[in-house]
């Protein structure tokens, strides 16, 4: 087997791969994800019937982890939008805040809806209610949006059951309360960065949004809203039970050792708790229709198999990386170097500047750096959750014109490439700038 420098040539000859492949070629990350994995395996002169096994196991250990997760969070996510629920956060959180302050109200809504729906998704569920409050509010449009974008997408970056997020804590094996705890964290200043550069530089910019329809049309569209309580509970009893139970397996053993435990750490399973947050999103419908529990249902699985086959894929690759040692060598050899949890931050950025997609990039970059932790010195809990917030800063750094959300945000907002380029693309590096320095100072005092 290879041993030393070559090592490092291997990686860095799959990294330009895998970022060619999808930005160049446009070759489906599933794919590529697997040729990287075979060709990494050959290049490093494993044995061959060791190669498809060891992809095979990889495949498939990681989906055991975590595909049920990737799965409940998206359908949680097709009920709020098609039930009405994450309009009703929306007139929740604006009714709080105040017309004056629409374009605080929309970064909020953006935070609090994007944590289970994709931002694309997202921005399109509320692109209505952006316009009529706009207009309502005599607020730029460009104001509006970037407010609205920047707020899903601190979220969407950083916080589970997002799928991007849920991969990458799988891959580097963070606690998942540890990390929507950190998420929590990390997404506020990131959004409020969003919020005042909305607020300070893209108001400048005097944009006409295409015609469409209306907030109120789009309310008509509904019987009946849920309430605030049965619109939040999908999202936040999950939260709480996963925390919950990363807070009863403390070492310290705050809730004891004895049946209080037991039962906190079986509700706050990310399973469990996201099959009770999907059981608790159906009682927002009205009536449950043959529509709802199979159309429904069936939309969020489609949604969730591209994102499992990618996120297995990636598995492959790291299993791979793992079985050659290329961990071990780059670790010690990056260790000179203290890049330390900027390293994540780095790899993941240059994917997501190079290829678009921040949830390939979370699960890239977590399957190379999976290998380094040790080598790093971060193998504590704290430190693996806090290397995944690193990641999701890199893939928030920057959405621009090879990425399906930078098109969404300027095409629904009516926004040139111009201004979207200077407002929208901006916005995402200031973000990922604010949101690596607010991981860095958490590890420098944690870990």
């Amino acid at each position: 087997m290879v041993q030393g420098p070559m090592l490092l040539v291997i990686l860095i000859i799959a990294i330009v791969f895998i970022v060619y492949m999808t930005a160049r070629i446009k070759l489906h990350a599933f794919l590529v994800l697997l040729i990287a994995a075979y060709g990494v395996g050959l290049a490093a002169k494993l044995p061959a019937p060791d190669i498809v096994k060891t992809i095979a196991d990889g495949f498939g250990t990681t989906l055991r982890s975590i595909g049920i997760v990737i799965a409940a969070g998206t359908i949680i996510g097709v009920i709020l939008e098609r039930s009405g629920g994450a309009l009703r956060m929306a007139e929740t959180v604006l009714k709080i805040t105040g017309l004056k302050r629409s374009p605080m109200a929309m970064s909020i809504i953006g935070y609090i809806t994007s944590v289970p729906v994709f931002c694309d998704s997202g921005f399109v569920i509320l692109s209505s209610l952006s316009k009529s409050l706009a207009a309502r509010s005599k607020v730029t449009m460009a104001t509006m949006a970037v407010a609205l974008s920047t707020g899903l997408y601190a979220t969407h970056t950083l916080v589970p059951p997002t799928p991007g997020p849920i991969a990458a804590a799988g891959n580097i094996k963070a606690d998942l309360g540890l990390v929507i705890l950190f998420g929590i964290i990390v997404a506020i200043p990131a959004a409020v960065v969003g919020y005042l550069w909305a607020t300070r530089y893209a108001s400048k910019f005097e944009i006409t949004p295409p015609e469409g329809i209306t907030y109120e049309e789009l309310l008509a569209k509904y019987e009946r809203l849920p309430s605030a309580c049965a619109s939040f509970a999908p999202i936040v009893i999950p939260i709480i039970l996963i925390t919950l139970s990363s807070i009863a397996a403390f070492p310290s053993a705050p809730f004891g050792k004895g049946s209080a435990k037991v039962i906190l750490e079986f509700l706050g399973n990310p399973i469990t708790a996201l099959l009770i947050g999907i059981f608790l999103a159906l009682r927002m419908v009205p009536k449950l229709t043959e529509e709802v529990i199979n159309g429904w249902v069936g939309h969020g699985l489609k949604d969730a198999a591209a994102i499992l086959i990618i996120t297995g894929a990636g598995g492959s690759l790291g299993a791979i990386l793992r079985a050659t040692k290329i961990g071990d060598y780059l670790g010690s050899s990056l260790a000179d170097f203290n890049l330390g949890i900027i390293l994540p931050f780095i790899i993941a950025a240059a994917i997501k500047t190079a290829q678009g997609s921040s949830t390939v990039a979370l699960i890239t970059t977590s399957v190379l750096v999976a290998p380094l932790l040790p080598a790093m010195g971060f193998t504590s809990e704290v430190a693996k959750a806090l290397v995944v917030m690193a990641i999701g800063a890199g893939s928030m750094t920057v959405s621009h014109a090879n990425d399906s959300y930078f098109w969404v945000v300027s095409q629904f907002s009516g926004m040139d490439v111009k201004t979207a380029l200077k407002s929208q693309t901006m916005a995402t590096l200031i973000q990922g700038l604010t949101a690596i320095i607010v991981v860095f100072i958490l590890a420098t005092i944690l870990v």
